[in-house]
């Protein structure tokens, strides 16, 4: 996409305009919206030189906290990190909530884990509301520009969602977030740009200068978002020099991006040895990119029109003819800013300065964008569903489901299958499978807010309770498998308004009555149904035969006559205890009362005995010489 310098300019004239209407939000009386968090921090932190806040760690979804290490200057002063184990699941988010509509760089810092028994750095993928803006590469840790990653973000709904998506290489680790409040034209680079586009930092040079730097170092407007300027005093050495001036920079700190004024008091100049100047960087193929070049003629020589006009390449082709700083903005010592938005098919992103009539060329800084395509969210309907049935079937911690369920599209939840909705422009559930999971919950009535769900798959777990009957309404349901669970209940009539039910199994289980009409007496026409394995289960050829069947009103009635008959054998039990209780009660009595007359009866027995017996005796004695008497 080429243009000619004066249309930037113009657009740049607009946004002044603009701001002078008050449209813009940086207005001399307010400053942005910041928000500062120091991962791992238990206590808020305060550091040096800017004395900058930085909040104790909140909003994450899970993950562990560890003491940090890093060997690079430009990393914030923090001591701590938090970092997510792939056991505790393979997305881990922090969602920061009460931000104001509004426009936004959101930037993050890595760090390693402060522990000698690991050697390698983490590799992993970072996403912000759904839109994966980077993936770390090897090395990181060791690269000024490669240990953040920061990206422009239009914020709608208050609240900011940011994403560590592991890829198996280490466990994600994250030292800082930083939600920095611009301007809302800022970075603005034709049609492209709007809400539904993020740029991410693809790199941010100041030239002829070799110290690295943030806005905040170079006392730079608070709207510019503190940006982190990589610094260098050569493209190749020996083919170029680098200049600078301490005099002051026209038209550098204003609206909407606030470039501070020093990346405009240094630049590289080409030489007689080498006329033209180079850089060139990696970038990702197969993108697209804002390039953002900064000029200010700082040479005391150069004084007039025409003693110094170049062209601008990328990649070969003319993005800038004939340019002269002095002519477009009348004077020295003033800045110009061109941008343009190029594609890179390869993996090597190159600028020339192409020097015209023998003058030389000059650059004070770069800026290289990578325009990314803001992803479409899933349904909140649809996401609250999936939240709710993530706690209802006690889904494992290494399932992680934090975020957005479909979106990265690289990155979408285990067991989760989405689908566009091109009327709604969101994406929505249309499967879930998790079979053989190790679930033990049960399943919520509001499983069916997934109206848009194709196939269910919960087969080989322990999911307990009764199948909801707001299944029923999953109008467009093919595949229900609930088979090989510890379901119970009987089967929802609402099962049988699934028309579009090709596979039913229910089997394994403990399913009783009778199985519905609709279901058990439909065409199969190429239709597998299975209830097997469900020993209460009737009514179908497979299953046994059910009994008469009664009416609900029926078997009320039934029920209520069994209760009567159960408290009345209650009430004839508790008389006949009572009657028994009476008659032992009496027959203790009566015992007693008897007890001294049977006594005594006793006593005068046995003396009258015992008298007869010593008559005879007595007798016996006063006759010895009489015998017993034969009789003849």
């Amino acid at each position: 996409m080429l243009g000619s310098p004066i249309l930037h300019l113009l657009l740049l004239h607009i946004a002044l305009l603009a701001t002078d209407l008050g449209v813009s939000t940086a207005t001399t009386n307010k400053e942005p919206f910041v928000i500062r968090i120091s991962c791992g921090a238990r206590e808020n932190v305060r550091t040096q030189p800017t004395n900058a806040l930085w909040y104790r760690d909140f909003g994450y979804t899970g993950g562990r906290l560890a003491n940090a290490t890093s060997l690079l200057s430009i990393v914030p002063p923090l001591t701590t990190l938090r970092y997510f184990p792939l056991s505790d699941g393979p997305e881990n988010c922090y969602n920061i909530n009460r931000i104001p509509r509004g426009h936004y760089a959101v930037r993050f810092f890595f760090a390693l884990v402060k522990d000698p028994n690991l050697e390698s750095e983490p590799l992993f993928d970072i996403s912000v509301d759904g839109t994966q803006i980077y993936s770390l590469r090897s090395g990181w840790s060791k690269k000024d520009d490669q240990s953040f990653v920061e990206a422009l973000v239009f914020v709608p709904d208050t609240s900011v969602s940011a994403c560590l998506h592991s890829t198996g290489h280490g466990d994600p680790s994250i030292l800082s977030i930083e939600i920095i409040q611009v301007d809302d034209r800022a970075y603005y680079f034709g049609p492209l740009w709007g809400k539904d586009t993020v740029l991410r930092t693809a790199k941010r040079l100041t030239c002829g200068s070799g110290k690295p730097a943030f806005d905040e170092d170079y006392n730079g407007n608070h709207w510019g978002g503190d940006r982190f300027w990589l610094g260098t005093s050569t493209f190749a050495a020996g083919s170029d020099k680098s200049i600078s001036t301490e005099d002051k920079i026209a038209q550098a700190s204003i609206s909407p991006n606030f470039y501070p004024e020093k990346i405009y008091q240094s630049a590289i100049v080409s030489t007689d040895r080498q006329p033209d100047l180079s850089f060139q960087m990696e970038v990702d193929p197969n993108k697209n990119y804002s390039i953002w070049l900064h000029f200010a003629e700082i040479d005391s020589r150069i004084k007039n029109t025409g003693e110094r006009v170049f062209d601008v390449l990328v990649n070969g082709d003319v993005a800038f003819e004939n340019i002269d700083i002095i002519r477009m903005t009348g004077e020295p010592y003033t800045a110009l800013v061109l941008n343009r938005t190029v594609a890179v098919n390869g993996r090597t992103l190159t600028l020339s300065l192409r020097p015209i009539n023998g003058s030389h060329a000059i650059i004070n800084a770069i800026e290289v964008f990578e325009i990314i395509a803001a992803e479409h969210k899933t349904a909140a309907q649809e996401v609250r569903a999936l939240q709710n049935l993530k706690s209802s079937l006690g889904l494992p911690l290494r399932f992680g489901w934090n975020g957005d369920p479909c979106v990265p599209q690289q990155h979408p939840w285990s067991g989760v299958d989405c689908q566009f909705d091109s009327k709604t422009g969101q994406w929505v559930i249309d499967g879930l499978g998790l079979d053989n999971q190790g679930l033990k919950g049960f399943l919520p009535n509001d499983i069916a807010k997934l109206q848009y769900l194709q196939s269910i798959n919960l087969s080989d777990n322990s999911i307990r309770g009764g199948i909801p009957s707001s299944l029923g309404t999953i109008t467009g349901l093919e595949v229900l498998d609930l088979s090989y669970n510890q379901l119970n209940g009987s089967i929802p009539e609402s099962l049988g308004q699934l028309t579009s039910l090709r596979i039913l199994n229910l089997n394994g289980n403990f399913l009783s009555g009778r199985v519905p009409a609709d279901l058990g007496g439909r065409p199969l026409h190429r239709a597998s149904f299975n209830f097997t394995g469900n020993a209460g289960l009737c009514g179908i050829p497979g299953l046994p035969t059910c009994g008469p069947h009664m009416s609900v009103a029926a078997k009320v009635g039934i029920a209520f006559g069994a209760l009567v008959a159960f408290l009345v054998l209650l009430v004839c039990l508790a008389c006949w205890w009572k009657r028994r209780q009476n008659i032992l009660r009496a027959q203790k009595i009566a015992a007693a009362r008897e007890a001294p007359y049977a006594k005594a009866r006793t006593h005068f027995t046995r003396d009258v005995q015992m008298a007869k017996h010593q008559r005879v005796h007595d007798q016996s004695r006063n006759h010895p010489e009489s015998g017993p008497h034969l009789l003849s």
